[in-house]
Formats: C-alpha cells, structure tokens, sequence
C-alpha cells in the first residue's frame, strides 16, 4: 500500500470520525487492499474483503464521506483483519 492509502486509512481510524474524507480515496484504499467492488443500485455498492462484504452508499453531490460512514466502514475494516 503506497503512503496516500496508509493516510485515508490512518485518517478512518482518527477519532472522532473525519468527515472531509473523499469517497475516491477510501475506493481506491480499498483495492489497494485487495477488495473486490460491485455496483449496485443508484449509488450502492457492495464491498467484499477478506471474507467480509458491506454495502455502502457513494456519498453525492459531495464528494466527502460523512462521519457515519466513516464509522461503518472503520467497523468494517476491523471485522476484515485490517488496522493502520
């Protein structure tokens, strides 16, 4: 994982939960780490990692992930075995 996918995951884990992360930057952190992405309805989109799935909603008109999502997906990454 290159050093900008180490910060958006460093980022994930800060506490309280960011809420300026840029969706683009958790999607490509996420293949970066192996996950496999699948469209889904409208905005849906179905994460699989490390034997886990999640569906997440791609954040529009803006681009920034709001502090909820942030929780799901830290959530989500702990339950994949991955941590900063």
């Amino acid at each position: 994982m290159n050093a900008k996918y180490e910060k958006t995951l460093e980022r994930i884990f800060t506490n309280p939960a960011p809420a300026d992360i840029k969706w683009r930057d958790i999607e490509t952190m996420l293949v970066s780490l192996g996950a496999g992405i699948k469209e889904g309805r409208g905005s849906r989109i179905t994460v699989r990692l490390n034997g886990r799935r999640a569906v997440f909603h791609r954040p529009h008109p803006k681009p920034d992930t709001d502090k909820g999502a942030v929780k799901t997906l830290r959530q989500f990454l702990i339950d994949a075995g991955i941590k900063p």
